[in-house]
């Protein structure tokens, strides 16, 4: 018996990586609990290359079919497609949501007008302050340091330049830049199936990210309890269940009031809560 990772599955095959690479089939017994492996499981196989047991997971999500990761790394375009706070803070939010770290990497900064420069510089101060990971994609060997040891995906908005920065990355994937949905498919268009790639000592997911960014599963508390700074202020509220959208006295309100918290941020989760 030996324990792996799955990091490849097509059809019925699982590859796992433990010792050295085997192709395994799972057992009839996970049906019957209603359990798919997934790729990024850490699993016991037998001898005769039988998945056996999956361990327990920190997190997984369904588009793409990937578990344990440790973080998704959001390709975020500043100029065509312009920069979108919305779609920014929404992947934030459901990254976060997923027990995933996020990490911002902005594209296309070389395109921004001065004026632009200064206007994106009071969003990227911001996010900083709040806590957040953001790289430039042109901090080639910043970047290179954040997939050691980790399991990571790539996510953003289409034309936002993931084939691109992946490509810099490593030079083998030669992937194609002008069709962003096939991602890291590398022309297998017969078969849609998820892989870890070794990439700077991690693995990387090679799937174009999460194809559906939905708030499924989310109540209105999870939505705010993910905006990270609000919680900095709950307390203060005169409610403790409070929303910060119609209730008296609230901290959160007063704080977007005086410039603590980004407006943008505050309007975005606003929509995101309706």
């Amino acid at each position: 018996m030996k324990q792996g990772k799955i990091i490849k599955q097509i059809s019925n095959d699982y590859t796992v990586k433990a010792d050295k690479l085997y192709t395994c089939k799972a057992r009839g017994k996970f049906r019957n609990m209603n359990l798919t492996p997934l790729v990024g499981d850490e699993v016991i196989i037998n001898e005769e290359n039988y998945i056996i047991d999956i361990l327990p997971r920190k997190n997984e999500l369904y588009r793409p079919s990937i578990s344990n990761i440790d973080e998704a790394i959001i390709i975020t375009s500043l100029k065509k497609p312009d920069f979108s706070s919305n779609l920014l803070d929404k992947f934030l939010t459901i990254i976060e949501y997923n027990n995933i770290k996020p990490i911002i990497i902005f594209t296309k900064y070389d395109l921004l007008t001065e004026d632009e420069k200064i206007e994106i510089k009071k969003y990227i101060d911001y996010y900083k302050k709040i806590g957040y990971e953001i790289y430039m994609n042109t901090e080639i060997d910043k970047i290179k340091k954040i997939f050691k040891n980790k399991v990571s995906v790539f996510t953003g908005q289409t034309g936002a330049g993931k084939s691109t920065l992946l490509n810099k990355l490593n030079k083998d994937l030669n992937l194609k830049t002008d069709e962003i949905s096939e991602a890291l498919n590398r022309g297998k268009h017969t078969t849609r199936h998820t892989e870890l790639l070794e990439i700077e000592g991690g693995l990387v997911a090679d799937t174009p990210g999460f194809s559906a960014l939905e708030f499924t599963g989310m109540t209105k508390a999870d939505i705010r309890d993910n905006f990270t700074e609000f919680n900095l202020y709950r307390d203060k509220c005169n409610f403790r269940d409070c929303i910060h959208i119609h209730e008296n006295k609230c901290e959160v309100k007063a704080k977007v009031e005086d410039g603590t918290i980004l407006k943008s941020r505050y309007e975005n989760y606003i929509k995101f809560v309706k």
